[in-house]
């Protein structure tokens, strides 16, 4: 869009930085003449080659990195083509944010972009049948949230779920008050970790299902008084053993796998588990990993592994199969 500038000689590197920005990269270069033209069709800004040429020099001596040497053209930018792609797509499958803050986030992330980026982008779109969140609060949750942990208070909202009629509704009558420690992001979905403020365990929440949200004055619990946060607590470490992010304690696991699956278990795992080969071409994986989400787990890669120990947790795949079979019996 074109802005009117007048003659203010003063603006002139900055206007010939905005061109460099919007109109060039490696595959298109400009001339100075081209620059000139650009400087009068989107400014109204008059000049000659040896201004355009002593400004471009002022900008490199900035720190800017400009190729002038078969044409013009800004080499560094803040983000390439390639990283703002993967920004875009990482807010377009976003299932925290509603349509209306995906669509204004995706044309400020192409905004950084040239006009030859706009282009590439230009299909790219929130598509209806992409589902976003329902709650309409979650930018002003996480601004809350930020703030509360910088902070180190403790924090009241109300918690959701979803009814039989689509719509979110809280799940008590009470308000939640919890101790915020940290924000993670797990299977496309933000959420807290904290501590509810009646019990010494860790406890999670779905930051999307989060709303009417308020910093207290009083001070969060200390994390000596948290048993998992006291006891060498590391992000890393905490998301591999709350995979689907249950609450509660971790236990030792143990089961025997096919090796094929060894993909699977370091995308879900990491590299925190031990293994030992057996003789019948299968291997004997340990880990820790909350006792719920674990038996979950086993359901789900339920043909390729079988849970050895714990048996309260082998016994409770067992009651989940047999009660399954049950169902489809005829």
């Amino acid at each position: 869009m074109a802005v009117y500038i007048g003659n203010n000689k003063k603006l002139l590197s900055l206007l010939i930085l905005e061109i460099l920005k919007q109109y060039t990269d490696d595959g298109h270069r400009l001339t100075q003449k081209e620059i000139i033209n650009l400087l009068k069709l989107n400014y109204g800004m008059e000049c000659d080659r040896r201004s355009v040429h002593n400004n471009i020099q002022i900008l490199k001596d900035f720190g800017y990195e400009i190729e002038t040497g078969r044409g013009c053209y800004l080499v560094e930018r803040e983000f390439e083509d390639a990283e703002l792609r993967m920004l875009i797509d990482s807010v377009l499958f976003s299932k925290n944010l509603s349509d209306v803050q995906a669509k204004r986030l995706i044309e400020k992330l192409k905004g950084l972009g040239n006009r030859y980026f706009h282009a590439k982008v230009s299909h790219i779109s929130t598509l209806p049948e992409l589902f976003h969140s329902d709650n309409k609060q979650v930018m002003i949750v996480l601004d809350v949230l930020n703030d509360a942990i910088e902070k180190k208070r403790k924090v009241r909202f109300t918690y959701n779920r979803y009814g039989i009629d689509f719509k979110l509704h809280a799940r008590s009558d009470k308000l939640y008050i919890v101790n915020p420690y940290q924000m993670v992001a797990n299977n496309g979905r933000y959420y807290l970790i904290g501590n509810y403020d009646s019990y010494d365990d860790v406890s999670h929440y779905r930051i999307d299902r989060i709303t009417s949200i308020e910093i207290l004055s009083e001070s969060v619990k200390p994390r000596k008084d948290v048993k998992e946060l006291s006891q060498g607590w590391t992000i890393p470490k905490h998301m591999a053993e709350h995979i689907y992010m249950y609450s509660g304690a971790c236990v030792t696991v143990k089961f025997t796998a096919d090796t094929s699956l060894m993909d699977e278990l370091v995308d879900w795992f990491g590299k925190s588990f031990r293994i030992e080969e057996d003789d019948n071409g299968k291997m004997l994986v340990t880990l820790e990993c909350n006792e719920e989400a674990m038996k979950y787990w086993a359901l789900q890669y339920g043909d390729c592994i079988e849970i050895i120990a714990p048996k309260s947790l082998r016994a409770a795949v067992k009651e989940v199969v047999e009660r399954m079979a049950k169902k489809y019996a005829d």
